[in-house]
Order: structure tokens, then C-alpha cells, then sequence
């Protein structure tokens, strides 16, 4: 059974760039490993991530984010069955919160600043899938 995950986290005061790219890397072999695909946007203070694979894989996955301590506050904003996965060509995409993307972001948010804490279920599905069709920002860093 296929699987969708999305959750938000609060970034820790001293992550920085390195460490998103330690992140990511082992984000996206172990993600290789476990058959699990999906895009991690970063704002530099708030984790969105989107899972998506087995049931079993995606829950290991989200519970090893949980217990990171690079995460605080996480929540969880959608889970479900899905027909298909929506990210096929990302093992773990990366999308930075940029001044180019930023209309993209709050398009789908109630407040005026990117807040995922505030957006429902369906406007956080519905910014990943606008993300999947901004090509130049579909590569990780």
C-alpha cells in the first residue's frame, strides 16, 4: 500500500547550510534503499516535507525525522493512501525558500509570511504539486 506523508518541523536555532546538505544526502540514500520518494522544502527556520512510499517505510522514515534533533515541534499535516506517487523522479527533491519562489509559497498560505503550521492538509498538497511543475527548482543542492 502506497503512502502520503506530509509534516512540518521547526528548524533548530544552529542548523545551517551543511547541514542541510548532510540532510539531504542521507535523506536520499535511505530513501534509495527504502523505495520512499518526495521533496523537502526548507525556509530556514521550518521543515515541509512530503513522503511518499510504503506504509511501513514512509512510518520508519518519519519516525527517524521525528527523532532528530535537528526537528523540533514536529506536526504532522496529511497522511493517506494514494493511487500513485506525484514525485516518481525525486528520491528527495530540495526546494529553497527563495525571493524568486516566495509568491509560489504564499499562494497556498493564510498568513502573509510562509507559516505550514497554519495551512491545511489540502493547501500544503496542493503547493507540492505546484513545486513538482517548477522544473528548475526539482534538483537537490
Amino acid at each position: 500500500m502506497l503512502v502520503r506523508l506530509i509534516y512540518a518541523s521547526r528548524v533548530q536555532p544552529d542548523v545551517g547550510p551543511g547541514d542541510i546538505d548532510q540532510i539531504l544526502q542521507v535523506s536520499q540514500a535511505n530513501n534509495a534503499r527504502d523505495g520512499i520518494t518526495g521533496a523537502l522544502c526548507y525556509t530556514g527556520s521550518v521543515f515541509l516535507q512530503c513522503l511518499e512510499g510504503g506504509r511501513d517505510q514512509v512510518n520508519a522514515a518519519y519516525h527517524r525525522i521525528v527523532a532528530d534533533a535537528r526537528h523540533s515541534d514536529p506536526l504532522l499535516l496529511g497522511l493517506r493512501e494514494i493511487a500513485q506517487r506525484d514525485f516518481t523522479e525525486w528520491g528527495m527533491g530540495y526546494v529553497g525558500y527563495t525571493a524568486e519562489n516566495r509568491a509560489l509559497f504564499l499562494k497556498y498560505c493564510p498568513r502573509p509570511e510562509f507559516d505550514p503550521y497554519t495551512m491545511s492538509g489540502a493547501s500544503v498538497e496542493a503547493l507540492f504539486q505546484a513545486l513538482i511543475g517548477v522544473a528548475r527548482w526539482k534538483s537537490a543542492r
